[in-house]
């Protein structure tokens, strides 16, 4: 309890002193017209969240019943950002030259949503589709537009499909996202079972962070526990910082039993975000930041063939070392590359797992067959100013960050708070 509290004092006052701006709001409201050399990201939407007036579409409250949208995001020309930013409109409308901005927002029926979704999976090489769950505190737009910058740039051709929860997109909301979570874990059972039993969708892949493994494991092992196994073309499940119990998952993992995807698991032991959900839970280690090279967890980690890359000896700018692929464009491209191609994303021995550490570092550590990855995971976690305001939380908390560095990347939100 003294624990908990002194965690909870230290974000309040981090809080406090932040003292920055939050972007304005129907930052989502379409602009018109366009600009040469600009690109677009066409998705759909699941959401558990509440409709809102104006130009938002969703805000923060639970929703009766699931919402769909569907959103087009115009990202501004190759080689007027740094690959892994989204450049937030400072004032509306944005401005497509410089701006992530949306030319089409339209709240639609289930019934359009799945025209939509066919439409596009059957015009998709290998019918491929992607599943993005975000973490905790992210706004409806912070999904948005981080998870067109991942489908960019990674370069890969997948159709996109955002499945947001009702986060308050606030630092001090986490219990009330992390039961949000569970609200939510029905509504994407359900989108995915139809994603499975459409016939016109080859593969699909879902990528998940930090409290969003929590709704993506549990929608998974309720389809077990339903159907007697996972769909088959649920292939590939890429679990990012994941802030989940360790001792719950290796429960989860059993409901699903032997017949289930591939799961790949990114770890960092220097995770401060998940230090700090350990110390309010209580728990003995969140998955995201085990050791996989210490019992129980290597022999438990190839007992049940779990692809782990351990991150620990990545140093970036990330502070709270929380999305520590952030920083490499890289990695990106080099994933969506080999996806867009139809590659295998596991070479026995080697996997890509580690030549994208050695790409970026020189060096990498992981457990089993490497790299089940999917897309460009972990380049949409957190983002500058929230590693910035938090950071000093954490050292409240007593705290050390080592090896840091200029961050060049930006991750799954930008707002001045803690996003996972």
């Amino acid at each position: 309890m003294r624990g908990a509290m002194a965690v909870a004092a230290s974000l309040v006052a981090g809080a406090l002193l932040a003292g920055c701006a939050s972007r304005p709001a129907g930052i989502l409201i379409p602009v018109q017209g366009t600009v040469p050399g600009t690109s677009s990201v066409q998705m759909i939407v699941a959401t558990t969240r509440a409709a809102v007036q104006g130009g938002d579409l969703y805000g923060g409250d639970r929703a009766r019943a699931p919402g769909f949208a569907e959103i087009t995001v115009s990202i501004p020309p190759d080689g007027t950002r740094p690959v892994g930013d989204v450049q937030w409109p400072k004032s509306v409308p944005g401005n497509p030259q410089t701006d992530f901005v949306t030319t089409e927002a339209d709240i639609v029926t289930q019934k359009q949503a799945e025209a939509w979704f066919n439409q596009r999976i059957r015009a998709t090489p290998g019918r491929r589709a992607l599943v993005f769950i975000h973490g905790y505190n992210n706004r409806f737009e912070d999904a948005v537009f981080r998870f067109a910058q991942i489908v960019h740039d990674s370069g890969t051709d997948v159709v996109p499909v955002l499945f947001t929860w009702p986060s308050r997109g606030s630092l001090l909301a986490y219990g009330y996202d992390r039961e949000s979570a569970s609200y939510s874990r029905d509504a994407l059972e359900k989108l995915l079972t139809f994603m499975a039993k459409d016939p016109n969708v080859g593969e699909i892949s879902i990528l998940a962070h930090s409290m969003g493994n929590w709704v993506t494991l549990e929608a998974l092992r309720q389809m077990a526990i339903r159907n007697g196994r996972i769909p088959p073309k649920i292939r590939t499940v890429m679990l990012a910082a994941p802030d989940v119990d360790v001792d719950i998952f290796g429960t989860q993992l059993a409901d699903m039993g032997a017949d289930r995807p591939n799961f790949t698991v990114f770890v960092s032991q220097d995770d401060k975000a998940l230090q700090v959900s350990q110390k309010v839970w209580g728990s003995k280690a969140r998955l995201g930041q085990v050791d996989p090279s210490a019992e129980p967890y290597r022999s438990q980690f190839e007992a049940e063939k779990i692809n782990v890359i351990d991150l620990t000896k990545l140093r970036t700018g990330d502070q709270l070392n929380h999305g520590k692929f952030a920083e490499s464009p890289e990695v990106v491209q080099m994933i969506g590359s080999r996806l867009a191609q139809g590659q295998t994303l596991s070479d026995g021995r080697e996997g890509v797992g580690d030549r994208i550490i050695q790409v970026t570092t020189g060096a990498a550590a992981s457990i089993g067959t490497a790299a089940g990855v999917i897309i460009s995971a972990p380049v949409a976690v957190i983002d500058p100013s929230t590693r910035d305001n938090f950071g000093a939380q954490m050292e409240n908390l007593g705290s050390t960050v080592s090896g840091t560095a200029t961050s060049t990347g930006s991750l799954l939100t930008t707002a001045p708070k803690l996003s996972q």
